[in-house]
């Protein structure tokens, strides 16, 4: 090919491949953490016996899981019993302290590591939450600390970039505490290509004293980092025992605004339980109708 025509065809490549990263997509997952809330209900312990716990994972019809790790051993461990029930790993959930000087490299260390192995299963996307302190005290990050943590994620995602993996932050409702100072810092000060957005729909919906409004104008704002939703619902702000498109959320209306700007990120069902959740099935039950739910109100958005 002459040189010339060659550059010429440059363009159309770059297109190409991100056509190519658009239509990558995985199968509903579901969180470890609502399992474990639906366990804990009835006084078992999700994990206990991992076997017996995705024989009956498997029985929703979910195909795929996103669990929260700890370490590289416990993900080889984990991986083992998942290949035996054929269920995929396309993203798992690490805990991280990014804000203190003496913690950071050994968090960038576990999440490293933990990468390493979980690459080799098909995990794709890591997502992490940098461990909030307002949970524990009215005492908020300092601006000093959260741009340690800032400067932190950058650097995990550029080393994940280059193991072929994603980084993507999750809040909680804390971040948005202080005119949500520490989440639009995290996001405005970190490079697109190395930090995207894991959103946690409701969780951004409690942390701004349940408006729905905040849920799309944040969806206005950081669309394009994307690449994961945690999804739940509530009705009268109380988290329900399933996943429904009429709620507390406009889930419907979601959908639609995510095919408006032609984005399909990863969906991950985190239909958790709390004080005052219905109780009135069980886990398997529960995750059964969550996966029909979500299948037909982001129908068009799971689509090839």
């Amino acid at each position: 090919m002459k040189r010339r025509n060659f550059i010429a065809t440059v363009p159309a490549l770059g297109l190409l491949q991100k056509f190519e990263v658009a239509k990558e997509s995985f199968p509903i997952s579901s969180n470890s953490y609502n399992w474990g809330t639906f366990y804990g209900r009835e006084n078992k312990n999700w994990g206990e016996n991992p076997d017996a716990d995705f024989a009956e994972y498997a029985k929703t019809g979910l195909q795929a899981y996103e669990p929260s790790l700890g370490s590289a051993e416990e993900a080889t461990k984990l991986i083992a019993v998942l290949k035996k029930h054929k269920i995929k790993m396309p993203s798992i959930y690490i805990g991280s302290v990014l804000h203190e000087k003496d913690q950071i490299e050994a968090s960038i260390k576990k999440i490293l590591e933990i990468a390493e192995v979980v690459k080799n299963y098909g995990t794709k996307i890591i997502v992490t939450n940098p461990n909030p302190i307002a949970w524990r005290s009215d005492k908020l990050k300092s601006d000093e600390q959260l741009v340690l943590q800032a400067n932190a994620l950058e650097k995990i995602g550029r080393s994940l970039k280059v193991m072929g993996l994603k980084l993507a932050y999750h809040t909680h409702d804390v971040e948005l505490k202080a005119g949500a100072r520490e989440f639009h810092h995290m996001l405005q000060n970190t490079s697109p290509e190395n930090l995207y957005f894991c959103m946690d729909v409701h969780w951004v919906f409690r942390g701004s004293q349940n408006s729905q409004l905040a849920v799309f104008d944040i969806l206005k704002m950081y669309g394009n980092r994307i690449i994961e939703l945690h999804i739940r619902q509530s009705k009268n702000g109380i988290w329900q025992e399933v996943f429904s498109g009429d709620g507390d959320i406009d889930y419907k209306q979601f959908a639609v605004e995510l095919i408006k700007k032609k984005l399909k990120p990863h969906i991950v069902i985190e239909q958790c339980l709390e004080k005052d959740s219905p109780n009135t099935m069980n886990a398997v039950q529960a995750h059964t109708i969550d996966l029909k739910e979500i299948k037909d109100t982001f129908k068009l958005v799971l689509q090839p």
